[in-house]
């Protein structure tokens, strides 16, 4: 539906700091780079602990964090082949997590009903990704589209994120334009305008007007002179659970979240850019110009972010009946989604929130 682009001011439902996640997403847990063949990983989403590893065929695999023999955690132990042993017996688990030996048992004894969850595991945009909810819907669920992966044209920026907060909070964040006013010591953006809004029970599309001015302008091509005040169109669609934005002419983002608990989130960032230097050189230096970017461009926006937002946190926990007013209908348009999808998943046994009904949805303006 439309709705009215009309900064008003209304209060926050606090219920959003609550509301747990939609499993049946895909969602991102590491970097690809940061798994070898034959290395095990613990990674956690939305609480479920998970120990992916990649066989030494370099193929993955995802099982619950926990032995069906005792429950010790299964990321403590090691990879053999294509199966994963348990550190404390040795017991061994295929990727579908059914125990396949035991070194005590004799060779013709049969093995214990011994199975340990699997999950749908996938590699690609240079991130692992993990399914937590009903697999047989994995397939059915598509990952992001980033056209730009492997476009020579556009340089590729990973960019990492950690924050101690509810993911509902740093989606705000990445929704939120008006927040030029925090990065204005880094020559950030500045006079926004909320042009245009539309939510479905998924999405959320936000179009704002942003104006910029300075040197980074300049850098990365938004006008040929740093002292001149240029105007761009940035457009922001959050497609539940996962976010991209566009910056007219200039660059494109794609956010993908990692739930990590009610405290914690993650994100995996890529960011591409049409950087104004000839293409030879930017092939040449591809890999050192990322990481310059980076370290000394991006990661002091985000390190104010990361405050701001573990301080609404902080806020929040200390007291939960505060209320608060939003004047950004597309932070309402956004809570009014992340609640829904809370109410779809609520009956699925991994929920960790209490059910949101629509009459609770229709207390959001």
């Amino acid at each position: 539906m439309e709705l009215a682009p009309t900064l008003t001011g209304q209060t926050v439902q606090n219920q959003v700091r609550e509301a747990g996640i939609n499993p049946n997403y895909w969602y991102p847990v590491a970097w690809s780079t940061r798994l070898k063949a034959g290395e095990v990983m613990p990674v956690k989403i939305w609480g479920q602990a998970i120990a992916v590893f990649r066989d030494t065929q370099g193929q993955l695999q995802a099982l619950e964090d926990a032995c069906p023999h005792k429950g010790v955690a299964l990321h403590k132990g090691e990879v053999s082949g294509d199966r994963l042993l348990c550190p404390y017996h040795g017991w061994e688990f295929n990727g579908a997590g059914q125990c396949v030996n035991i070194p005590y048992f004799p060779s013709d004894q049969k093995l214990p009903c011994a199975q340990a969850r699997s999950y749908p595991v996938q590699e690609q945009l240079s991130i692992i990704w993990v399914f937590p909810g009903d697999p047989s819907e994995a397939e059915q669920v598509p990952l992001p589209t980033v056209p730009e992966y492997d476009d020579p044209n556009w340089l590729m920026v990973p960019i990492p994120g950690k924050f101690n907060a509810h993911f509902s909070i740093c989606n705000e964040n990445t929704m939120d334009v008006f927040h030029g006013f925090l990065h204005r010591n880094l020559q950030g953006w500045f006079d926004p305008k909320l042009l245009h809004l539309h939510q479905t029970d998924t999405d959320v599309e936000a179009d704002y007007q942003v104006s910029y001015q300075g040197r980074l302008s300049q850098f990365l091509g938004m006008s040929d002179r740093g002292d001149r005040v240029t105007t761009r169109i940035i457009s922001i669609r959050y497609r539940y659970p996962h976010y991209s934005n566009t910056l007219e002419g200039v660059s494109r983002m794609y956010l993908m979240r990692l739930p990590v608990s009610p405290t914690e989130t993650r994100s995996f960032t890529l960011l591409f850019l049409k950087i104004r230097l000839p293409q030879t050189l930017v092939t040449v230096v591809r890999p050192l110009l990322s990481r310059v970017i980076w370290r000394f461009l991006l990661k002091p926006f985000l390190d104010q972010d990361v405050e701001m937002i573990e301080s609404e946190q902080r806020t929040y926990e200390g007291d939960r009946q505060r209320r608060y007013v939003e004047v950004n209908p597309a932070i309402i348009a956004l809570q009014r989604v992340i609640l829904k999808q809370d109410g779809v998943q609520s009956s699925h046994p991994t929920s960790q929130s209490p059910h949101v009904d629509d009459s609770e949805l229709a207390s959001i303006p």
